[in-house]
């Protein structure tokens, strides 16, 4: 994950051409309007950057303590041992699940491997896998975390999202053994050494299909790694594609910053677009500062939250929310906190957020737009110790309703008088209107 993808994905054109399926499942997608994003793996027991500490060039910012090439090579022999010390015992993806449900999350997406190669699903391809016996919690009936996660948000209704990470710095198709990697891309010539390719294109291959077949429905495949394309880097994606929805023909496919046709969905990463864009779109943006796990990250206030949340979705995309999970398997206390916060706020006004598209003007000053159907959301954004507002402006007809209270408004002359007997909620209130 890095912000410069997210400008790449900003600036490319929009999707191939769709099928009617495929439209039909972007349409459920773009209904969905808010999802979980967890990255979660061995890594998270150092509180690090998940996996590009371990890239050379990168160091600047992944791992700047790191000065010399010996200092990342035992950096990287630590690091790629962290799978004999991993044992989250605590993990509990049920609760989880039903957080995110009360927080007004409909889909998860989840890393089942990410650049590392630590795969947190039974894959039969490495032993680099969390169901391997050097892995203390492979004794544990929950081992498979990559299902059990699965399972836990389906049982509450969620779209399932599985992140894949193209790239792979453990396995040796990738990075050659005795060879230093000096960046994130095969440290061989791949064009000179096809043989070796082939073989990775074989691990990822299989790897997908075991995803595909042995962890139920999945909605969403979200590939990462967009160095990992032709010419150079080429993984047959067409001949990927056709195996994955073949295996499951619902499937959304998010082969993110390779800006080719298995991109059916843009990512922008940390960050929202200006203006609303023309074709189905994500903001995947961390809860904290940084992807996985952090002690004592510094997390975006639940007012913040939901401001960004509706900027989103009046812009027409949808907010994919990440958190890390601790070492033993815990979100952390502040992350709880937020959603809790978040699901206060959406137990009044998800009308607001789910299923909706964009209405023009979007937003203007404190006033952010959704429509469903004819009904058009005006959400009110009050910022931190803002008086309550006596009464909103708006260009709508004579009836308004204000979500959470039982009793019709007017508008008169373009002005909305607040009851005093109503409650606005002091992050967001929402009026709606027939259009």
């Amino acid at each position: 994950m890095r912000t410069l993808l997210g400008l790449l994905i900003l600036a490319a054109s929009a999707p191939a051409q769709q099928s009617p399926l495929l439209k039909q499942r972007l349409e459920w997608f773009q209904d969905q309007k808010f999802g979980l994003f967890l990255h979660w793996g061995a890594y998270s027991q150092l509180g690090c950057i998940e996996s590009w500490p371990l890239v050379w060039k990168d160091r600047s910012w992944g791992n700047p303590s790191i000065q010399t090439k010996q200092e990342m090579q035992a950096f990287r022999d630590k690091y790629f041992a962290l799978n004999t010390t991993f044992n989250p015992t605590a993990f509990a993806p049920q609760q989880w699940a039903q957080l995110a449900r009360r927080a007004g999350m409909k889909y998860v997406v989840f890393t089942t491997k990410h650049h590392d190669g630590f795969s947190m699903f039974d894959t039969r391809m490495t032993d680099y896998r969390i169901t391997a016996r050097d892995v203390p919690f492979s004794d544990d009936p929950r081992a498979n975390i990559a299902s059990q996660v699965f399972n836990a948000f389906r049982a509450e209704g969620f779209g399932i999202g599985a992140y894949f990470s193209k790239s792979d710095w453990r396995t040796p198709y990738y990075w050659k053994p005795g060879v230093f990697a000096e960046d994130r891309n095969p440290n061989y010539d791949t064009a000179a050494e096809p043989e070796r390719w082939a073989k990775f294109v074989e691990f990822v291959h299989g790897q997908i299909r075991e995803l595909l077949t042995g962890y139920g429905k999945i909605d969403i495949l979200w590939l990462d790694g967009g160095q990992v394309r032709p010419p150079k880097q080429d993984i047959q994606m067409e001949k990927l594609a056709a195996m994955a929805r073949s295996l499951q023909p619902h499937l959304i496919m998010v082969n993110r910053a390779a800006r080719d046709a298995y991109e059916d969905y843009r990512t922008p990463e940390q960050e929202v677009p200006d203006k609303p864009l023309d074709y189905t779109w994500e903001s995947c943006i961390t809860m904290g500062t940084q992807w996985s796990y952090k002690p004592d990250d510094s997390y975006k206030s639940a007012r913040q939250l939901v401001h960004l949340l509706v900027d989103v979705v009046a812009k027409g995309g949808n907010l994919l929310l990440n958190i890390g999970p601790g070492p033993d398997g815990r979100l952390p206390a502040t992350a709880v906190s937020r959603l809790e916060e978040i699901a206060d706020w959406m137990a009044v006004h998800s009308e607001a957020i789910h299923g909706t598209r964009a209405v023009a003007p979007y937003k203007e000053g404190n006033i952010a737009y959704t429509r469903k159907g004819n009904m058009v959301y005006a959400i009110v954004l009050r910022g931190e110790g803002e008086a309550r507002p006596q009464a909103v402006r708006l260009t709508a007809p004579g009836t308004v309703r204000l979500l959470g209270y039982n009793k019709v408004l007017r508008a008169n002359n373009g002005t909305v008088a607040l009851p005093a007997d109503a409650s606005l909620h002091p992050y967001a209130f929402v009026l709606k209107y027939q259009q």
